[in-house]
């Protein structure tokens, strides 16, 4: 989603006020970017709580700001500067960490953001996971706020369209239960049941955003007292699965069974590619399709 995201930026934010920041990386992505915004584009170097610190700055004097780095290095590296320069004072800074999840797969542990969603969603941070490339473009207009964007890869299957972007959106109707995907596994999951008929397989629901206010009623009607799937790319505490489970819980609503995938970090320590770690977790196509036609 990266180029997706610089085309993104380029076609909706090139304007005077709005500056991009970057740690030293981006290489084959944002080149055009730099080209496009000149002195806008500043290069901080491998130095993320000054990087972060002049984010805040620049946003104090009513510039837009982005800051662009691998996800472990704009949420977990700078997060004293995160929470005091830009949270303390509601600066509307776009903190952009590219390959969320495992998607650094054999730069190891280091380079993987699994608790990201609940360290910034902790600072009150917007957090926003984008499951397809279409939806980048949309969120970059709801930039009023301190932000996280989590970049992934599209997943879905091979030519197949989306509806417009809302935080939670149906992407494959169903029948046999429901699932609710955290931004890129909405695509892995509605591959693996691409190929059912409807009255078998559980509708599978993208989820993009932790606004318990934006979950769909019909999401919850069609949820309750009936089988719910919850998949994420992000530990168990302070996830998705536990951002729903307490929605669910302050309308007293429940489900029939609460399956819940989600990364287990590295239980056989080893590393691999993403593949490789989704597939540890049970989070690759064929392990989802086995968890709900198998039970």
């Amino acid at each position: 989603m990266r180029k997706t995201f610089a085309n993104a930026v380029l076609d909706h934010c090139n304007d005077p006020d709005c500056l991009f920041l970057t740690g030293d990386l981006g290489f084959m992505a944002l080149e055009e970017v730099e080209a496009t915004f000149g002195a806008r584009f500043i290069n901080a170097g491998v130095s993320e709580q000054n990087l972060v610190g002049v984010a805040a700055g620049l946003a104090r004097e009513g510039l837009r700001v982005f800051v662009y780095s691998i996800a472990p290095f704009c949420y977990a590296r700078p997060f004293e500067q995160i929470r005091n320069d830009i949270c303390l004072s509601k600066l509307p800074v776009c903190l952009v960490g590219n390959g969320g999840g495992y998607a650094y797969g054999h730069m190891g542990p280091t380079h993987h953001a699994l608790e990201d969603c609940a360290a910034m969603n902790a600072l009150g941070v917007q957090v926003l996971v984008p499951a397809f490339d279409e939806d980048v473009a949309p969120m970059l207009k709801r930039i009023d706020r301190p932000t996280y964007l989590r970049l992934g890869y599209d997943a879905r299957p091979a030519e197949t369209d989306v509806a417009d972007y809302a935080p939670w959106r149906e992407v494959l109707p169903g029948e046999c239960g429901t699932i609710a995907a955290l931004g890129p596994m909405a695509g892995v999951a509605w591959q693996a049941f691409a190929d059912m008929p409807q009255q078998q397989r559980p509708a599978v629901w993208a989820v993009c955003e932790f606004d318990e206010n934006a979950i769909p009623e019909k999401f919850l009607d069609q949820a309750a007292d009936q089988q719910i799937y919850v998949l994420e790319e992000h530990v168990e505490h302070g996830g998705l699965g536990a951002h729903l489970a307490l929605a669910a819980a302050k309308r007293g609503l429940s489900f029939g069974q609460f399956s819940h995938r989600y990364a287990l970090g590295y239980p056989t320590g080893r590393y691999g590619s993403q593949a490789f770690h989704r597939t540890q977790c049970g989070l690759d196509s064929t392990s989802i399709r086995e968890m709900v036609t198998e039970g």
